[in-house]
């Protein structure tokens, strides 16, 4: 009895760790973002964190951007690039709308053409990822 609680535990646990795939238009694997805000890439190697406290950090841990509570997206030196309001409407700094998180996951541009995919990820994670800044 003890094993099998242990190993459900443990299953549920690999659940909630794993990393969630961003995909491209066409469903192919792009890079992934962990539970804890690590971004990766398609070998899984980190190339940028999203922390708790907003911050995001380059592979080097430099900051190089900020996110708000209130979906604003901040660059380095605190300038605002763009926001994410509650319906997952992208704006860049000028308010003018560059794109969509969908509810599905779904990514699309201004023009709802789907330029990719994030599943279960928060959306203004996925928006930093496409729109915002350029992780390779």
């Amino acid at each position: 009895m003890k094993n099998l609680i242990l190993i459900a535990l443990l299953l549920t646990s690999i659940m909630y760790t794993r990393a969630q795939t961003l995909q491209s238009g066409k469903y192919g694997t792009i890079g992934y973002i962990q539970s804890d805000g690590t971004i990766q890439n398609t070998a899984y190697s980190a190339i940028g964190y999203i922390k708790e406290d907003g911050s995001i950090q380059n592979s080097s841990y430099m900051t190089i951007g900020y996110i708000k509570n209130d979906g604003t997206i901040l660059s380095s030196n605190n300038t605002t690039i763009g926001y994410v309001t509650t319906d997952g409407t992208v704006q860049n700094n000028n308010h003018f709308t560059i794109g969509y998180i969908k509810e599905d996951g779904s990514v699309q541009n201004r023009n709802y053409v789907t330029i990719g995919y994030a599943f279960d990820i928060k959306k203004e994670w996925a928006a930093v990822y496409f729109f915002f800044f350029k992780f390779q």
